[in-house]
């Protein structure tokens, strides 16, 4: 750890409250007051009632610096706990056993010294089942040295005559717990709220009516040994006004360029000629970083607070009951003040950034999700912990790939050649820089919004370093230099685990454009000699997950319709991206794509000699090299890995009754036979086996653990298919996640239904609280992204749902209407969907499923999509020539063949007017649809 800190703790008094809130939805602020009022380290509440998913109201009493751990009651309404606690002390939940008479929470609060605290809500019921299970939840902490215990007990243990609480106190002093509250804590004279302890020093307790519910707050000291809090961390930042762009490009002296022969040289002369100008008119200021603030407390929620603080002191000075009451009140409209305030300020940025998605996604998250746990970086050697895990990572996973067996994989020799970039101009750089998304990088030269105010000066010359690049076959070194910013991917995860965080890598802003230069004319070239595989659909333009999804799906359905089974299996690579051997890739684009001169030099160029370093919380780690992998966050990255991949199709089409499909490192095998053709399993065993063995000669992992395998066929059949399968069939699963959509044995999806309408109730309830922050128009928007997004997301795979199941997805929009039209559940929905021009779920699939064939039909989709229909033709002059219909393919049976694409797309298509089939215009041909489908629909 740090140097400076290793074993070092110091004994540190923190201020702990516990209240049994009695719901935190209307009083989450006054909590937030409480909290900040009372100078709490940590507030333990019990009975918050919240719902699971729910983290409006968490979110709204965690004052700036603070975190919430929240567990809601898991079956029924009611209960629920949560913490609230500083983030300068690290707190992470842990997870505890599940005892049926009360609901506990387990946090862990330190480091190298740590205690752990056990949030405890017994509900009215049974004690003696009660003091059994608290019996067994003591027995299984008896290994911890420094406990504290404590929450709302709900039992009377005031009363020397309750067995019940004598027992509870008899049993805590035998496991050496000392209990520390004295006096009534509820309202009605009984002492249930209750605070244990062992091996802690607990002082300064005292019980409180606080105004918030029927309990009192209990408020203590606690003195322990943890780390000390380390030093404010100091940012290096510039301040550009609006005059900053024109006083740069006054100094820009273009002279001091032109000698530079060697791109390095030449980025390092413009880069160091730009700092040095910069440094004249926005010098580097250092500042302390401090935690967001709460922007929406106005004067007036000031006067209130102080008229509150002004009223609590008179209460306790004369514990009259009417100005408890009026106390009480005071508290009720400062809840309510905040909470208006807040809404406001919300709508109006909301209402500021309505042309920014990015601001406004951002911003309901951070409303509706719960906070992200800071990371345990205090210095730089934690930096380099977490670089150190990245590359071990990867090393072990290198070390584990069993070695190459030296036989190659056959493949023809390139029909073309590529040796030359076409150069770029100002104005394909200019267009690039205005496509590309802003974003921050310490190693950019100019800042993106600053890059773009004084092109009009330095493009010429960046134009001119490109160019050099892209002629001599030398690709920049300081943009080969990438910052890793470690990000959580859940925030359910512990913060303090390295494999909770996921790498996301950042490249200079320069860097990226010209990848993007040199990713257009690689993608033309790939495109113009056809060189993708026909069956990738990862990283490519008009492929999709749908797409790949919906040949996938009419394969397997048509294949049952006429009475064959069909095994699927998915394969899971470790770390695909970050392993692939740099030798074996250059190869690929001399032997397979054809590259070669200063073009093969570049990507040479591009991929070795890279490096990257970590950089979290402001502390930057030492910098480490990348010998293997493509870059991660880069724009080539993604392109070049498909073409590493190429001869897996090669290898998968010498088996005639194999089918795949990839997306990117996702690839799924699939194979259909008659029953009396079993054997056919053999090929796919073998093919999958070649795979192996090809991913291992190349560098490449293949995660057997999560290698999963469905079997489509009815269900007295699939017992003797697995047997057919050998090892395979430890892998095989009733249902399983492919690309986001659940598939199961009868290609129903309605598995996946259920939880796409679960996942969007979800998301529709945390929209509803944000009715009073947004208008309208921008409530619309957000339904549309929170919801509306996810029910069409693959919903051209819907045709596989029954009518129950698609009257399902059909309430979910309904709700939304409502929500958004605030009408109640009696309205009628066809006027409310109509006025707000939704076209109904089913009439949706249908408008996605005709514009796919439209754009199949005119050479806009994937090849694979427009291998399924079929133009129309008569060998006889007939009234049907000419009018631009698809042939319709015999089925037999209307829950297979009937749902997949192949039917369903040209029933679709010869239903519409002659007129939107000979449509020559994707955009016309979408307007005049939704039109008619409209009409249909009301």
């Amino acid at each position: 750890r740090c140097p400076d800190q290793n074993h070092t703790h110091t004994n540190v008094t923190i201020r702990f409250g516990l209240l049994n809130a009695r719901s935190i939805a209307n009083k989450s602020f006054s909590l937030n007051e409480l909290f900040t009022n009372r100078n709490l380290d940590a507030l333990f509440l019990t009975e918050t009632w919240q719902r699971d998913g729910e983290f409006i109201h968490l979110n709204e009493l965690c004052p700036p610096g603070c975190s919430a751990v929240g567990q809601p009651r898991p079956c029924r309404r009611g209960g629920g706990l949560a913490v609230v606690h500083q983030d300068k002390y690290i707190c992470r939940g842990m997870s505890t056993d599940d005892f049926p008479s009360f609901e506990s929470q387990m946090i862990k609060i330190g480091s190298s010294s740590v205690f752990y605290c056990f949030l405890i809500y017994r509900p009215p019921g049974p004690a003696g089942a009660f003091l059994s299970d608290f019996s067994d939840f003591l027995t299984s902490i008896i290994k911890l040295e420094k406990v504290l215990i404590l929450g709302d007990f709900n039992l009377h243990i005031d009363n020397n005559s309750s067995s019940p609480a004598m027992e509870l106190l008899a049993m805590t002093d035998t496991f050496n717990l000392k209990q520390h509250v004295s006096g009534p804590t509820h309202k009605k004279g009984h002492t249930l709220d209750l605070v244990f302890s062992l091996g802690l020093h607990v002082t300064n307790v005292c019980v409180e009516d606080v105004h918030l519910s029927d309990h009192c707050g209990v408020f203590f000291d606690l003195c322990v040994p943890l780390e000390p809090k380390p030093a404010p961390r100091r940012a290096k930042r510039r301040i550009i006004t609006e005059s900053t762009a024109q006083d740069f490009c006054a100094l820009f002296n273009p002279s001091l360029l032109n000698e530079c022969p060697d791109v390095d040289e030449f980025i390092q002369c413009f880069a160091t000629h730009c700092s040095s100008i910069l440094d004249q008119v926005a010098p580097v200021k250092t500042n302390v970083t401090r935690k967001w603030s709460c922007p929406w407390i106005n004067e007036n929620i000031l006067n209130l607070r102080r008229t509150c603080r002004k009223t609590e002191r008179l209460w306790k000075s004369t514990q009259l009951e009417v100005h408890r009451l009026h106390l009480k009140d005071l508290i009720t409209s400062l809840n309510k003040m905040i909470k208006e305030a807040r809404s406001s300020y919300f709508h109006k940025l909301i209402a500021t950034n309505k042309k920014n998605p990015k601001v406004i996604f951002d911003t309901i998250q951070s409303i509706v999700s719960p906070a992200v746990p800071a990371a345990p970086v205090l210095c730089k050697a934690d930096s380099n912990d977490f670089l150190n895990f990245f590359t071990d990572k990867i090393r072990d996973i290198k070390h584990n790939i069993p070695p190459p067996s030296g036989r190659l994989t056959l493949s023809d020799p390139p029909l073309q050649t590529w040796s030359s970039f076409d150069p770029v101009t100002l104005e394909d750089i200019s267009a690039l820089l205005s496509k590309t998304k802003p974003s921050s990088n310490s190693a950019d030269i100019l800042p993106h919004k600053f890059l773009v105010g004084v092109f009009d000066t330095i493009g010429p010359w960046v134009t001119k370093f490109f160019n050099l690049s892209l002629t001599t076959g030398l690709f920049p070194s300081s943009f080969k230099q990438a910052i890793i910013e470690p990000k959580l991917k859940k925030t359910t995860l512990d913060p303090t685990d390295f494999k909770s965080y996921r790498p996301i890598s950042k490249l200079p802003l320069l860097a990226k454009i010209l990848e993007k230069a040199v990713s257009k004319q690689l993608t033309a070239f790939l495109e113009t000699h056809q060189i993708y595989d026909t069956f990738q659909s990862g990283f490519r333009q008009r492929h999709s997950t749908e797409t790949a999804l919906l040949k996938v799906s009419s394969d397997i359905l048509m294949a049952a319709d006429s009475g064959k089974s069909t095994v699927l299996v998915l394969l899971d690579l470790s770390s695909a991206f970050d392993t692939v051997d740099h030798t074996i890739m250059i190869e690929r684009l001399r032997d397979l794509v054809g590259m070669s001169g200063h073009v093969l030099d570049s990507f040479s160029s591009y991929l070795t000699g890279r490096s990257f370093t970590v950089s979290i919380n402001n502390f930057q780690s030492d910098s480490a090299d990348l010998l293997c992998g493509v870059p991660q966050g880069s724009v080539l990255g993604p392109v070049l890995f498909l073409l590493y991949v190429l001869p897996l199709g090669h290898i998968i089409r010498q088996y005639s009754d194999v089918s795949y499909h990839l997306f990117a490192d996702d690839i799924q095998i699939y194979c259909s036979f008659n029953s009396s053709e079993p054997h056919k399993l053999s090929s796919l065993i073998n093919c999958l086996s070649e795979l192996k063995q090809w991913l291992n000669d190349n560098s490449l992992q293949l995660n057997s653990s999560k290698t999963e395998t469905l079997i489509i066929a009815p269900d007295s059949a699939i017992p003797g298919i697995k047997h057919h399968l050998g090892d395979l069939s430890s892998s095989v699963k009733t249902k399983l996640r492919n690309l986001g959509v659940i598939f199961d044995q009868d290609m129903s999806l309605e598995f996946y239904s259920k939880h796409l309408v679960k996942n969007c109730f979800f998301h529709l309830r945390n929209v509803s609280k944000l009715r009073s922050m947004v208008s309208t128009n921008e409530l619309e928007m957000i339904v549309h992204a929170f919801v509306s997004s996810r029910l069409d997301y693959c919903n051209s795979l819907f045709t596989c749902l029954n009518k129950k199941e698609l009257a399902r997805l059909q309430f979910v929009q309904n709700s939304a209407a409502r929500l958004l039209t605030r009408t109640n559940r009696r309205t009628h929905i066809t006027p409310i969907l109509k006025s707000l021009h939704w076209l109904p779920v089913l009439y949706r699939l249908h408008f996605k499923i005709l514009v796919l064939t439209f754009r199949a039909l005119h050479g806009q989709a994937p090849a694979y999509i427009a291998s399924l229909i079929q133009p129309y033709s008569s060998t006889r002059s007939l009234r049907s020539s000419g009018q631009h219909l698809l042939m319709v393919p015999r089925t037999c049976f209307s829950t297979r063949g009937d749902r997949s694409f192949k039917a369903v797309a040209p029933r679709l298509w010869n239903d519409l007017p002659l007129h939107l089939r000979s449509m020559d215009s994707v955009e016309s041909f979408k307007k005049h649809l939704k039109t008619l489908l409209f009409k249909k629909a009301f």
